[in-house]
């Protein structure tokens, strides 16, 4: 009996360390990521290097480069729009403004980041530039395009997109204005409804 609960413990603290090790890379890969993310929309992609990314992150350069390679990727993934459209679109239609506002919030307030924005504020050179509009016509508007039905779908998707900019924008610009204070539910009374006309037409 001894030797199982022994057996059992072992395995069990292996199984814990596991767990820590995973959450530990987790966390500093989202730390870089939102160190890339400010680094790439502050300043130009020439000016922006993995040394100064890492010491805004807390890691050391040799993590960034074992997590996404070089500089080139680690720019393509923060500017790869695609898996946030997935968590803001993973709600029914007749549900998705009220989803989306709640999400958009959600990550400004637990993750400190918004899924979006990027797009707006990068002050890259103009192939950057290009690059990101790019990415977020096809990964967002356009998959919103799909979304819709009805009439004006694609006119009715541009403006849904403008409206999640703005809130981002209204959220990262008041960080610590009424919206901050707002409950999460009560931004998302007011501003689901004109967000779901669009969506359901």
């Amino acid at each position: 009996m001894t030797v199982h609960t022994t057996e059992h413990t072992t395995d069990h603290t292996a199984g814990r360390q596991a767990e820590s090790r995973d959450a530990g890379a987790r966390s500093g890969r989202n730390a870089i990521l939102r160190a890339a993310r400010r680094a790439f929309t502050l300043r130009p992609y020439a000016e922006v290097t993995l040394r100064g990314i890492a010491t805004d992150a807390g890691v050391s350069a040799s993590l960034i480069v074992k997590h996404f390679g070089s500089k080139e990727q680690l720019f393509n993934t923060v500017a790869d729009f695609g898996p946030d459209a997935d968590g803001l679109f993973a709600a029914p239609l007749e549900a998705l403004g009220r989803h989306m506002v709640l999400t958009l919030v959600h990550s400004r307030r637990e993750l400190q980041r918004d899924p979006l924005l990027r797009v707006v504020f990068s002050l890259g050179n103009t192939d950057e530039r290009s690059l990101l509009r790019d990415r977020f016509h096809e990964q967002v508007t356009a998959r919103l395009i799909t979304l819709l039905t009805g009439p004006e779908n694609a006119l009715r998707a541009e403006l849904v997109a403008g409206q999640l900019l703005g809130l981002g924008a209204t959220l990262a610009l008041h960080p610590s204005g009424a919206t901050s204070a707002a409950d999460a539910e009560r931004i998302a009374d007011l501003y689901a409804p004109p967000l779901q006309r669009l969506i359901t037409g």
